[in-house]
């Protein structure tokens, strides 16, 4: 993916316009609606900015000349600097690095499944009630990860722990008891990430 031209510094806002109509309709639209959601009135204008759009990476054509996203399309700028949670800092929009969210959380798609969670017994673990879990699936686990486990034929999640030899599957929450499987324990998953949406 390269730089969006600075000699097209409005490409960026495009850029971003065209981002929010996809996240609506999933598709990218006609040159002559295209000149609605950019509100500018020529087609060879539109043509510009999407053949600009594709050589900086984030558009490709398909086969039959139709616009269709690339995986760049939906990087995210990440921010110059921390957000630390004591004294207030400036926080500058980055210039430079991009992430697409996928590539951040996810190394192998077809290991991986997405989790919601249900309950706050993994609070401690800043895991809560409503967030999905990020999975990636493997049968063996260290102790100290945090698991989907299947213990006595019901999925869990929990932080794999040992006592006494035997495997065991502990709460992040005083207020849950530590799980002794009584028979069978198997592990589905290790947690890799969290999603949380904090909704206005």
């Amino acid at each position: 993916m390269t730089d969006i031209n600075p000699q097209n510094a409005r490409d960026a806002e495009y850029l971003a316009k065209l981002q929010d109509y996809y996240a609506n309709w999933k598709s990218i639209p006609s040159y002559a609606a295209l000149c609605d959601v950019f509100g500018i009135a020529s087609k060879s204008w539109v043509k510009a900015i999407l053949d600009r759009l594709g050589e900086a990476g984030y558009l490709e054509r398909t086969p039959d000349g139709m616009w269709i996203p690339t995986s760049n399309f939906f990087a995210r700028s990440i921010a110059d600097s921390s957000v630390p949670a004591g004294m207030p800092v400036s926080v500058t929009a980055s210039h430079g690095d991009s992430y697409v969210i996928d590539d951040m959380l996810i190394d192998t798609p077809s290991k991986t499944t997405l989790i919601p969670v249900k309950g706050d017994s993994m609070m401690g673990a800043g895991i809560h009630d409503g967030d999905v879990a990020v999975v990636e699936k493997h049968h063996l686990a260290n102790v100290g990860d945090i698991v989907v486990a299947i213990v006595d034929g019901e999925f869990t999640l929990k932080t794999l722990g040992k006592e006494r030899g035997k495997f065991i599957l502990k709460p992040e929450n005083p207020d849950y008891p530590i799980i002794y499987p009584q028979g069978t324990l198997e592990i589905f998953g290790i947690l890799v990430g969290l999603i949380r949406k904090y909704r206005r």
